[in-house]
């Protein structure tokens, strides 16, 4: 039971390091879309749904690369936050058994 406790947060670690790595590639390919375009926007802009729908008023032409990016970046925070819990408690998991 703890060896298998023992690899199973060894593989939501690499599951959270592969999904980091493949969602950050994601946003900053779209992020890099727009600073091209010279878009400018604050972060708090993208965690608002008032804020964002103003920021794409203002650059229409890039309304899908914003939405894209702040969706990604959503995800990547959400997908994150959930791995680390689950790592901290098989973590506690097996400290309880050893």
């Amino acid at each position: 039971m703890f060896t298998l406790l023992v690899w199973l947060v060894i593989g939501l670690f690499v599951a959270m390091l592969f999904l980091q790595f493949y969602f950050r590639m994601k946003v900053l390919k779209v992020y890099r879309v727009l600073v091209q375009n010279r878009v400018q926007f604050q972060a708090g802009d993208l965690f608002r749904k008032e804020r964002l729908a103003i920021v794409k008023e203002n650059y229409p032409e890039r309304a899908a690369d914003i939405q894209l990016f702040a969706d990604h970046l959503k995800y990547s925070i959400r997908m994150a936050s959930v791995l680390i819990a689950l790592i901290t408690g098989f973590g506690g998991i097996l400290m309880y058994f050893r």
